[in-house]
């Protein structure tokens, strides 16, 4: 029930009917004074806390603002350098939300406490004070006559007074929120380009870890790699095939090999009669000087750890068998030895539909039959995999598994630092026309293969809107694959991912790099400089300079200061409220930045992710751009937004 009327005619009968609605009015005047009180109370500790909150938030902008990432190496990718910058730029982000808030709390007093403490003193006070005159009322019927009218005036000027301030407060905090919700605007195409920064980063990373703990299991079982100082480059037992009338047997030999002088030796230790045996003397040493040495095929002999040698004074090969896999490696690294030859060119006589599967030459195939494919006889260049017997994944593995079995990379070790040092380059046109002049410094017969590799790689990345195996994809899988440092250190790891870079450029300029002749006016690359400052010195998305206090809603400006914006725009001169054409403005902005656009669903689909869609066939998008990941698409279906499939929809 509302308060009741006071009659003017009724103060000059001053009733006791008329006092008790008089005190009435007096309470609820009294309740209000304390609200108030209490509500500029409660504004003053909000205010306070914003103060302290923003504070806080400052000096943890500052605390980004300063720190450096540092990397292991004296070069970073882009990749690193983006997300290096990445803490300046939220940095900058949340100084430019807290320029919003200070405001906030500089007109917090202005729009909400004084008004407020104003109106209780000099509206709800002047009324406390005319009641002091009630005792005289009977007398002085002036004054009764001016309380009544200043009680009422005071109750009905409280509706706005006591409102106005509140809502300008909120205004003022809508403003805030709205400038929040602008800059997560400007900043969504920056957080999806550092979003696949991190992914790539986080792919570099996997693929050096994986070299570094095999690194790190070596030098853990070191003594199986251990040489004793002495004057041979390699001395140990292996065990020699001989072959006898009813077979072959093993005895071992106490062998040492000098590779200065490629003179080989081997003293038989097991205690027989001295007789020749394939070509080899027992009981007495001999020397020999090698002429090649090649790693034995697992499936060609029932041994394993076995290798071929051929020296100068006997034809025909000597068949040794190491102690382990590591000591085979060791005796082999002394003879420079070789690999056995694969049927190479039968591995990449796949059709070209196969092209299009599914992570192609990421997926991994089956390890046994991945090695038997690799122990297959030599082939003629122009026969045909069975494809029932050979699958792509087998076949791939097998083509990753050749270059990676080669004694030194296809790139060279001589050339090594020579690439890497041309992938830390800044500029990405120098980056290509370096490493096209250097790869027309490799042997020939490792162009023309790096040739044929990579334009099979190229082939395989032009379907990645299928098979999603982009260039970099590919860098990634084949940069520790066709390069790697002669040393086995934790530094060189850490230039895995300049190698992924490498082979990245290689792969999608293979028509200019191979099909053309370098420029030999460009210099070979040097040792990069040491970068003191980022190489992007302003956001990529956020406006430059301070922002300007704005009335909410305020417009949209992507642009920079000295820009033309739509805040400049002569609104009455066209006959349209800064409503309309803001409104307007905003949608046409949506449109040319993201080329938003409504779709249909050709096939069904199951969401594997959180951040994809499922939908069935025939569903309707909305809102349809490209994502950053290829082959994927952001849209709106039932009001939730995530990436479906590029080749499931076709656009309306």
């Amino acid at each position: 029930m509302g308060l009741p009327t006071l009659e003017f005619s009724d103060s000059f009968l001053d009733s006791p009917e008329f006092r008790e609605r008089l005190q009435c009015h007096e309470i609820e005047l009294e309740r209000t004074n304390r609200f108030i009180k209490d509500l500029i109370k409660d504004g003053n500790m909000l205010v306070s806390a914003l103060r302290s909150l923003s504070l806080a938030v400052q000096r943890f902008s500052q605390s980004l603002q300063e720190f450096q990432f540092e990397c292991i190496g004296d070069a970073e990718t882009d990749d690193e350098i983006s997300i290096a910058q990445s803490l300046k730029e939220f940095s900058q982000l949340l100084s430019t939300m807290e320029e919003e808030r200070k405001r906030l709390i500089q007109n917090a007093d202005d729009v909400l406490i004084s008004p407020l403490e104003r109106f209780r003193k000099e509206q709800i006070g002047a009324v406390k004070a005319d009641s002091q005159m009630s005792k005289d009322r009977q007398v002085f019927y002036d004054a009764s006559l001016q309380y009544v009218f200043k009680i009422q005036e005071v109750q009905e000027r409280k509706k706005f007074e006591f409102v106005e301030p509140l809502l300008a407060f909120l205004q003022g905090l809508f403003t805030f929120y709205h400038e929040g919700y602008e800059l997560a605007s400007e900043f969504e195409p920056y957080k999806q380009q550092l979003q696949f920064n991190l992914q790539n980063a986080r792919n570099n990373f996997e693929s050096t870890r994986a070299e570094v703990e095999r690194l790190m299991k070596r030098i853990r079982s070191a003594e199986e790699d251990f040489k004793a100082p002495s004057c041979f480059t390699m001395e140990g037992y292996l065990y020699i095939q001989e072959k006898r009338p009813l077979g072959s047997v093993w005895t071992r030999y106490y062998c040492t090999y000098q590779k200065s002088s490629k003179m080989f030796t081997m003293s038989n230790t097991e205690s027989r009669p001295a007789s020749r045996q394939n070509g080899v003397v027992n009981g007495t040493p001999e020397m020999f000087r090698l002429r090649s040495c090649v790693r034995r095929k697992r499936d060609s002999i029932d041994k394993r750890f076995c290798f071929d040698i051929e020296v100068v004074e006997r034809h025909g090969v000597i068949t040794l068998q190491a102690l382990s896999e590591a000591n085979r490696r060791l005796w082999m690294e002394a003879m420079d030895g070789k690999e056995p030859i694969y049927t190479l060119p039968s591995l990449l006589s796949k059709k070209e539909e196969s092209l299009t599967t599914l992570g192609l030459y990421r997926t991994g195939g089956v390890n046994s039959k991945v090695q038997r494919l690799m122990t297959t006889s030599t082939a003629p260049a122009d026969m045909q995999l069975d494809a029932d017997i050979w699958d792509n994944k087998t076949i791939t593995s097998g083509l990753k598994n050749y270059f990676r079995c080669l004694a030194e990379p296809l790139l060279t070790y001589r050339l090594h630092k020579e690439f890497i040092r041309a992938a830390k380059y800044d500029d990405q046109t120098y980056r290509v026309r370096a490493i096209h002049a250097l790869v027309h410094k490799l042997p020939e017969k490792n162009r023309s293969m790096l040739d044929l590799l990579t334009n099979h790689l190229h082939k395989v990345s032009s379907h990645s809107d299928q098979n999603l195996m982009t260039v970099s994809n590919l860098g990634m899988i084949f940069g520790p694959t066709l390069m790697r440092s002669q040393e086995e250190t934790v530094a060189a790891m850490m230039n895995i991912k300049f190698q992924n870079i490498v082979v990245e450029i290689i792969i999608e300029n293979h028509h200019k790099i191979f099909g053309e002749a370098p420029d030999l006016s460009v210099p070979l690359p040097q040792a990069p400089s040491t970068r003191s400052t980022p190489r992007r010195s302003k956001a990529i998305c956020l406006s430059s300079g301070k922002r300007k206090a704005r009335l909410y809603p305020p417009a949209l400006c992507l642009a920079d200061n000295d820009s033309e914006s739509f805040c400049s725009l002569p609104l009455r001169e066209y006959g349209f409220t800064q409503q309309q054409l803001f409104d307007s403005y905003i949608i046409l902005l949506m449109v040319s930045l993201l080329s938003l656009r409504d779709a249909k669903a050709l096939y069904s689909c199951e969401a594997e992710h959180s951040h994809e869609l499922s939908f069935p066939q025939g569903a309707l998008f909305s809102n349809v751009y490209p994502s950053v990941e290829p082959g994927w698409l952001q849209a709106t279906y039932n009001g939730k937004t995530g990436l479906i499939p590029e080749n499931y929809i076709t656009y309306l």
